[in-house]
């Protein structure tokens, strides 16, 4: 069912032990290694204060990932420390002896060779290990779901990766990825995990905690009351739900899970709670493009299982009106250009919390005027002629 929100509520699993794959350890080594590149700089944590207000809850803070590396969106985080990881791992040496100034050394080049990395991608995966690719003078090779954008695509290719759109679901596209690697050696780099495929997956979500540690620096020992988390596979959702229950221990903030109704297989998976992951079928065709992924990370869910307490699916006009909020802020506002999954989270906040007909689901959610909330913009325009349609002339599918 399309076109309202829909929300469930959840009690977390039992605890048996802490979290640590993605907890703050985990977090200091990638975010030392991301530290090495001469591009690297914290994302900015910004505070909205007049939408707060506007708002009623005590604090709105926004995590803007458009400054990234210069591209516009926080993926390459993963991107890049998987590819790190796979070369200190074929060396046999730690992470933290393979900065950037080694991986791009001669002798690492000379011992490694040529090395092909492929991935499928909406867009901003890929062009993430496109760039560390071109980086690390290596090889890239990417595949994209059928109806991605152009823009998109012109952006992976200028980072010198062989990349097309194909004809195919994302779904299909990572099958696509894992069948050309089989047969040419060449790497697969994907973010989602099964069975036998799960140590890069891994290495990829570890590095998405580096906006965890980056966050609780800014935060400055100010805690949460509520974190929202947009999902796809549940890559991200589930890295840096596994950072905050590692960093805030027994003062977690209440997690909230975000995902497009057309693509919302984390939700059906809570919704079913019969111990199996469940798909999002059909065409997916919501604007929301870095969250239009049918099949769930098994990684991932299983940090959400424990610690996310809510799932929300959203039409696309929720994640819309995210981004005409956040692109015109009130009074001294900072202005945040947020794509259309960028904006998700922050766009789901501010519906609630405006349209008294959302009474049942704010209730849910636990949001009230002592609320400290924190989103996560993940991208910024990287479809500038989608961003503009959507902020200038309100196109949007679901309307």
């Amino acid at each position: 069912m399309d076109g309202y929100i829909k929300a469930i509520r959840r009690g977390p699993a039992v605890v048996v032990s802490p979290e640590t794959r993605f907890g703050t350890d985990s977090a200091e080594r990638a975010c030392a290694f991301h530290r090495s590149f001469p591009e690297y700089a914290p994302t900015p944590l910004t505070e909205l204060k007049n939408l707060a207000a506007a708002l009623g809850v005590k604090s709105v803070r926004v995590k803007d990932e458009s400054f990234r590396f210069g591209l516009n969106a926080f993926k390459s985080l993963g991107g890049s420390y998987c590819v790190g990881r796979y070369i200190a791992k074929k060396l046999g040496v730690d992470i933290s002896e393979m900065p950037y100034d080694r991986l791009v050394s001669d002798e690492v080049k000379n011992r490694i060779g040529d090395i092909t990395f492929v991935t499928a991608t909406d867009g901003n995966h890929g062009r993430g290990i496109a760039w560390t690719a071109n980086r690390l003078r290596q090889k890239s090779v990417v595949y994209m779901p059928k109806g991605s954008s152009q823009e998109r695509l012109d952006n992976i290719k200028a980072l010198g990766a062989e990349a097309s759109i194909t004809d195919l679901s994302y779904d299909d596209a990572v099958r696509l990825a894992k069948t050309r690697a089989e047969q040419n050696g060449w790497v697969l780099v994907q973010d989602t995990s099964w069975p036998g495929y799960e140590e890069i997956p891994t290495w990829i979500m570890q590095g998405y905690t580096t906006m965890g540690l980056e966050i609780t620096k800014q935060l400055q020992g100010e805690i949460p009351t509520h974190i929202f988390l947009q999902a796809g596979v549940g890559a991200m959702s589930g890295a840096m739900t596994g950072f905050f229950a590692d960093y805030y221990g027994s003062e977690l903030p209440i997690i909230t899970i975000v995902e497009p109704n057309k693509a919302d297989c984390l939700y059906r998976t809570a919704e079913a709670d019969d111990g199996s992951l469940h798909k999002a079928d059909g065409r997916m065709d919501t604007i929301m493009a870095g969250l239009a992924c049918g099949e769930p990370c098994g990684l991932g869910w299983n940090v959400l299982l424990t610690y996310a307490k809510n799932f929300v699916s959203i039409p696309d006009y929720v994640a819309a009106k995210g981004m005409r909020v956040l692109g015109n802020p009130l009074g001294d506002d900072q202005r945040i250009i947020s794509g259309e999954s960028g904006a998700a989270c922050l766009g789901l906040v501010a519906e609630v919390l405006q349209n008294k007909s959302m009474y049942e689901v704010r209730d849910q959610l636990a949001l009230d005027q002592n609320s400290k909330i924190l989103c996560i913009s993940t991208e910024g325009d990287t479809d500038r002629n989608n961003y503009r349609k959507i902020v200038w002339d309100g196109f949007c599918p679901s309307f």
